[in-house]
């Protein structure tokens, strides 16, 4: 019987994969569970492993500029319809404002729920402010024009050199709007775009082979600096997150898949290799490029995953949403501060403007939520000092609810656009699937 050039491939993928060695995704979980390890063991070794970590995701942000404005730039040009363009982006924009509100709700019903400040009794003048200050040192905006002036770069290059997402987001859009208007006159450029879009994600893929390293390194120093013991006193508000992550991400990420005739739990599985690094770095960014590789590959439209992804790491962060109320609830029921309907209500409003561009502040959720607290005044900012030594410890399932949210937003808007192979993305979730499909035409 002859190998079709399919099977071939195949195979001499099988082969290289052998020669690799162990995949990307237990070499990271190995080297998870080492640095947990190390942490325990040796905390002040730990601690020292810290640059490890840090240099990992400084070498995934420096390249995540030049890829959203590359990989926009091209999917809204290579769309060439401007109509389709903001379809597109209008739809993607309405999904985003709709879950990341579900999610604030949903965090802020939990936090009544639960009610994890409690018991604590707290006094924002007692709180030793210093760390809180030295984390909020850098400037932000405030207010809604501010937000707004903020997205505008003071020039072209300044918003890569900055490495504001927002920015450089608003220059792809122009310059991919721009491009599609050009037609064959911009033909050139695109395809320097997308020649350059490929030379960094070759990059990217060089980039990826040291992960273990960070993942290493980075929850060495987690567990080093902050112990395993010290948690006992905040665990009731970690354990509220953590299961208000997974509530979203299996119930509600879980019935959208499951109308579109998916399963969540198989995308999770699908997506296991860039769970495990953002669960490593604590960093959805450092698996933006394997994400969209992998959406692509399942089905969804290229041009809609270069648009919708890029755009959802600054618009469509739900992990993050999920974590700005409930710890806001958490500061206020910690200081003894009541909040009237109307004070949350207020809360809600500010922080479906903040939330939004979160990923691209310093310091992501934490600054973000001091921001939010000190425009609205009803919880004294010095109060999310409690949070301080263990807001490291729920940035990873904020990071892994918001590339999961992500993902999901990128399924729905292509299916939406009918962009989306719905047979090849169930082969691709489930290969067995796929198998059992070739079996029966060969048959």
């Amino acid at each position: 019987m002859s190998l079709t050039p399919e099977d071939a491939e195949a195979i001499a993928e099988g082969d290289r994969a052998k020669r690799r060695g162990p995949s990307l995704y237990l070499q990271v979980l190995v080297a998870i569970a080492l640095g947990v390890a190390l942490g325990w063991a040796k905390p002040e070794w730990g601690i020292a492993m810290k640059p490890l970590g840090d240099g990992f995701v400084k070498l995934i942000k420096m390249l995540i500029g030049p890829i959203v404005f590359t990989t926009v730039s091209v999917g809204i040009a290579g769309m060439k319809d401007l109509r389709k363009v903001g379809r597109v982006g209008g739809k993607a924009l309405l999904w985003f404002e709709a879950m990341t509100t579900l999610a604030l709700v949903i965090g802020l019903a939990i936090a009544h729920l639960v009610r994890p400040g409690d018991g604590i009794h707290a006094s924002a003048e007692r709180l030793d402010t210093g760390v809180l200050d030295k984390t909020l040192s850098g400037a932000r905006p405030h207010g809604l024009v501010e937000h707004l002036l903020a997205i505008i770069p003071d020039s072209f290059v300044g918003a890569f050199v900055g490495g504001d997402v927002l920015q450089i987001l608003l220059l792809a859009v122009l310059m991919g709007t721009a491009l599609a208007g050009l037609g064959e006159r911009g033909a050139p450029v695109v395809r320097l775009f997308e020649q350059l879009a490929a030379g960094i994600f070759a990059v990217v893929g060089i980039v990826m082979r040291v992960a273990p390293v960070g993942a290493f390194g980075a929850m060495a120093f987690t567990i080093g600096k902050y112990g395993v013991g010290t948690l006992g006193s905040l665990a009731k508000l970690m354990a509220a997150f953590y299961a208000t992550a997974l509530l979203f991400v299996f119930v509600v990420l879980g019935l959208v898949l499951r109308v579109l005739g998916l399963s969540i739990v198989r995308l999770v599985r699908y997506l296991r290799e860039e769970l495990v690094i953002v669960l490593g770095t604590s960093s959805s960014e450092s698996a933006l490029p394997r994400l969209m590789n992998k959406l692509e590959a399942m089905g969804c439209k290229s041009s809609v995953v270069r648009l919708v992804v890029p755009t959802g790491y600054s618009f469509n962060l739900d992990g993050t949403s999920i974590y700005l109320t409930l710890a806001a609830l958490f500061v206020a029921q910690a200081l003894d501060v009541h909040l009237s309907a109307g004070d949350e209500a207020r809360l809600l409003l500010v922080l479906l403007l903040t939330s939004k561009g979160a990923a691209g502040v310093t310091g992501s959720g934490f600054v973000t939520l001091a921001a939010t607290l000190s425009t609205t005044g009803s919880v004294p900012v010095a109060g999310i000092t409690l949070l301080l030594g263990i807001d490291r410890f729920m940035s990873e399932a904020r990071a892994l609810t918001n590339i999961l949210g992500n993902a999901v937003a990128t399924i729905v808007v292509a299916k939406w656009e009918n962009e989306l192979d719905i047979d090849a993305a169930k082969a691709a979730l489930d290969p067995s699937s796929r198998v059992a499909s070739e079996t029966r035409r060969a048959a």
